[in-house]
């Protein structure tokens, strides 16, 4: 390409606290329009705001974990503008001193490591919502979402190209999930990006203009939308045409960006300090308080599994991917499974078949409990890989019978007796003297031969490993 792609994102993340940003409503999800919408949420007049500690901590817990500036002062600020769902007329949000300053994200490019630059994370409220076309030629406006807590992260234009943003999303979702302060589900609004794209000749140096993209609320839309405006804007430029700096939509059944508004500057908003809130102080006591519950990071977890449980990277990373899975492996451990065999599992026939019905590792039907039986009879030679198989499937199926109780059914218990397997292996050789004599003369596919023939002999249910012990035994003398 002749061209530079320069993305930079920008993330609202609802912080999972029991009530909102200033007031003591609830944030509970799904309730009924306006059912939560308290007088400080309306905006009455003479009402004021009181910070919710918990959000403060959150933000303290995000800072940590990206190593970043935390502030020991900052202010809250008037962001000025005027909306049907935003009663007060301005959010109070946080402009100048922003309680979480520099820090950054790694995320893996192709196997190498890239450092994304987080410019800053700062505190604000929620707006409310529109709702159009419930009452005929009417708007609705549902202030349940009004006064939400929302932690908004801004990434330097460190990303170049949809891949990579989509990359440091879900490792940012992952992160914002992993310790414990938003809970990530995008389809009700708990993580969404804006993202700022734009594009400049190959080398030049002055960055072109961009168009911030609004809400996008799935991973999927993120690759399409930016991959979309992309080419929008090189075609424009190629033809010779300008680019306009401006917010735009993207319409996901089109697969198309379309501008919105002209993009505001800061000055826009006429930010002020919001008189009716004192500066949030934060002492180094209130940082090594958090310091000290915070949990073990997925980074962190990957590299004790490499070292302690002998995973490989790849494996380790997997496992890591979200806290649901790690919790999930972890069990497994627990029960007594295998840990090369345990993460062979989940991230193979588990991930399969959860990919395959498009649901979450907590919705498994298979338990941790089932599946760590299932490993433990691969382990100790009770059953074959090919037979496990057949009996992940029937775990599958939820029919909420034990392994061993599947195991004894089928008749799918391996045959690991010495004498047994002497006794199969030397009838084999004796009916297949043409097939030792090639072995025997150098031909090594006569070995595999052999083994499927003993394995035949068996109905499957002779161990492979004891088999071809046995055989190179016996074919040695």
């Amino acid at each position: 390409m002749d061209w530079d792609i320069v993305i930079g994102i920008e993330t609202h993340v609802q912080l999972k606290t029991n009530t909102k940003q200033f007031s003591g409503a609830s944030t509970k999800y799904g309730s009924e329009p306006n059912s939560q919408a308290c007088l400080v949420s309306m905006a009455y007049p003479g009402v004021l705001p009181v910070l919710n500690k918990e959000s403060v901590n959150s933000a303290i817990r995000f800072g940590l974990a990206i190593d970043a500036e935390i502030s020991p002062r900052s202010i809250f600020a008037r962001k000025n503008y005027f909306y049907p769902d935003l009663p007060k007329g301005y959010q109070i949000s946080q402009f100048e001193l922003p309680i979480v300053g520099r820090g950054k994200l790694s995320i893996d490019i192709d196997g190498q490591p890239k450092d994304v630059r987080i410019l800053r994370a700062h505190l604000e409220e929620d707006a409310g919502k529109s709702s159009h076309g419930v009452i005929e030629g009417k708007s609705g406006i549902d202030l349940n979402r009004a006064g939400t807590p929302l932690l908004e992260i801004v990434t330097e234009p460190d990303l170049s190209s949809a891949e990579e943003a989509v990359i440091y999303a879900k490792k940012l979702h992952n992160l914002v999930q992993w310790i414990g302060i938003c809970d990530g589900n995008m389809q009700e609004g708990s993580f969404r990006c804006d993202v700022n794209v734009s594009v400049k000749r190959k080398g030049a140096s002055e960055l072109g203009t961009r168009r911030e993209i609004k809400n996008l609320n799935s991973f999927r839309f993120i690759k399409q939308a930016v991959d979309y405006e992309v080419n929008w804007q090189i075609e424009r430029l190629e033809d010779g045409g300008r680019i306009e700096q401006a917010t735009i939509l993207f319409n996901p059944e089109s697969g198309e960006t379309k501008s919105m508004r002209s993009k505001e500057e800061a000055n826009d908003y006429r930010y002020f300090p919001d008189p009716d809130l004192l500066p949030l102080i934060i002492t180094d006591k209130d940082i090594e308080k958090i310091k000290k519950i915070m949990p073990e990071l997925p980074e962190e977890m990957k590299t004790r599994f490499e070292k302690d449980l002998g995973l490989s990277g790849y494996d380790a990373k997997g496992i890591t991917s979200s806290r649901d899975v790690t919790k999930y492996f972890l069990e497994l451990i627990d029960l007594g499974a295998n840990a090369k065999l345990a993460a062979n599992w989940v991230l193979g026939n588990l991930f399969s078949q959860l990919n395959n019905k498009d649901i979450d590792i907590l919705d498994s039907p298979i338990s941790p409990s089932q599946l760590s039986s299932l490993i433990n009879r691969i382990e100790d030679g009770t059953i074959s890989n090919n037979a496990a198989k057949k009996i992940f499937e029937i775990l599958w199926g939820n029919t909420g019978k034990k392994v061993d109780q599947i195991i004894d059914d089928l008749g799918l218990k391996q045959i690991s007796d010495s004498n047994e397997i002497d006794g199969i292996v030397d009838e084999v050789l004796k009916n297949n003297l043409t097939m030792v004599e090639e072995f025997k003369s150098g031909k090594e596919k006569a070995f595999n031969a052999l083994i499927g023939q003993v394995m035949k002999a068996s109905k499957g249910k002779a161990n492979p490993a004891q088999v071809s012990s046995t055989l190179k035994e016996k074919l040695s003398k």
